[in-house]
């Protein structure tokens, strides 16, 4: 009985608010449990199945998986949606409000890649590289780069175009590329932040291209 106590106190106050107006309390209200500013993360790009979510963040168990999600649901920041035919099924998207977190995920990703207990060897999904490209991306080093660039990642494919000094990237086959990448998300990581051979990794298209662009993505350096 004493332990059935203890329990439900730890879940009462994992479902209190802070009583704080502060807009952070109530940001972390919203995307605070663990696992919810992952989620959302992955619904970046686009919607995805919910064995699609399960697989790109592998230490999450489905039951969690499904609690999150209900969660921001409720909150007006991801809704379900069905593909249209011949698909036709249930995925997950973020809703208009949820996508405007992006922009705060990639600066709180910015922030904490600094540390120097971050771990960039650890497992890294596709949506979480493209997005690590859109939070590093150093403009002046992109000058006169006019190009578009395509990745695939199994059964994801993104297009990435650069163009004055800005870089675009959606979800969606990369008609018209002048340069793809193919293989893992990790083996990416590793030729823009971790200083491995362009080799490592597939691509078809201009090799000058493709060695420019893996020095666009230079690391902030870490705190002392």
């Amino acid at each position: 009985m004493q332990l059935e106590n203890v329990t439900k106190q730890v879940k009462s106050e994992q479902k209190r608010g802070y009583d704080d107006a502060c807009g952070v309390a109530h940001a972390l209200e919203l995307i605070g449990e663990r696992w919810a500013p992952l989620v959302l993360r992955e619904l970046m790009f686009g919607p995805r199945r919910f064995s699609d979510l399960k697989a790109d963040l592998p230490g999450i168990s489905a039951n969690v998986l499904t609690q999150r999600l209900g969660e921001l649901e409720e909150r007006g920041l991801v809704r379900k949606t069905k593909l249209p035919p011949p698909a036709s099924v249930q995925v997950y998207e973020a809703t208009p409000w949820g996508l405007e977190a992006a922009p705060v995920i990639r600066a709180l990703g910015r922030w904490a890649v600094r540390s120097p207990r971050h771990d960039p060897e650890q497992f890294v999904s596709a949506v979480s590289i493209m997005m690590s490209m859109q939070t590093m991306f150093d403009a002046d080093r992109a000058q006169g780069i006019e190009a578009r660039i395509g990745f695939r990642f199994g059964d994801l494919a993104f297009t990435a175009d650069i163009a004055g000094g800005e870089l675009d990237i959606r979800r969606a086959e990369p008609e018209g590329a002048d340069l793809i990448f193919r293989g893992t998300p990790d083996l990416v990581a590793g030729v823009l932040y971790g200083g491995a051979p362009l080799d490592i990794i597939e691509f078809d298209g201009d090799r000058q291209l493709a060695e420019r662009f893996a020095t666009l993505f230079p690391l902030p350096p870490k705190v002392e």
